[in-house]
């Protein structure tokens, strides 16, 4: 029996060729694609496919939120996520998140099936120097600070940040002092830039 897979993946071109090398696998099915997170989940919720292969970095929903709601609502579709990002706080957060692999672009095609495979026969897939580097620098953040940081880095106002996610300009500000001072940084633009190349954001 061939094993259904969703790819999500933003670059169309790098969608193709994953489609085109997926295909050459004789028990891997590719069922789906999608170009943005939130057209990821809906399809997940569609086409109930055995594995998710997705990106991080996606408009919408990222691959890591997606990964998420898969677990939230009691999914049984199994996440591998493809990325160029080699960022122990990434591992991190995607291991939380219920993701079975965690894999680099520049892996081998080979690897990367028997990465699905092995996910969707319940392991683990996990590049093995990321997987020791995940658990050297834990992630300071909350998901609170984590939301208002990422606004705060995309250039909105308190005001703004407050009324995107429901609170009041006062909270949002500690919240933003508070995840300063545990990134040892003085301004909001310095923190989200940190947490960035930690891959906590």
């Amino acid at each position: 029996m061939s094993i259904s897979v969703l790819l999500a993946e933003d670059q169309r071109m790098v969608l193709g060729a994953l489609g085109s090398l997926l295909s050459l696998e004789a028990d891997i099915d590719v069922v789906g694609t999608a170009t943005d997170g939130d057209e990821t989940l809906r399809l997940v919720q569609t086409l109930h496919p055995d594995v998710l292969l997705t990106d991080i970095e996606m408009p919408g929903l990222s691959g890591l939120d997606v990964a998420a709601e898969i677990r939230r609502r009691g999914l049984t579709t199994r996440v591998v996520i493809l990325t160029t990002f080699a960022r122990s706080g990434y591992l991190r957060r995607a291991l939380d998140a219920g993701v079975g692999g965690y894999l680099l672009k520049d892996a081998p095609s080979a690897t990367l099936a028997d990465a699905i495979r092995t996910v969707h026969q319940g392991g683990r897939a996990v590049d093995p120097a990321l997987a020791t580097e995940a658990w050297a620098e834990p992630d300071p953040l909350t998901d609170r600070e984590r939301q208002v940081l990422r606004l705060a880095g995309d250039g909105l106002s308190n005001a703004d940040i407050a009324s995107r996610v429901h609170l009041s300009e006062g909270t949002v500000r500690n919240y933003l002092s508070e995840t300063m001072r545990k990134l040892g940084v003085t301004n909001r633009t310095a923190a989200a830039r940190l947490a960035r190349d930690r891959g906590w954001l």
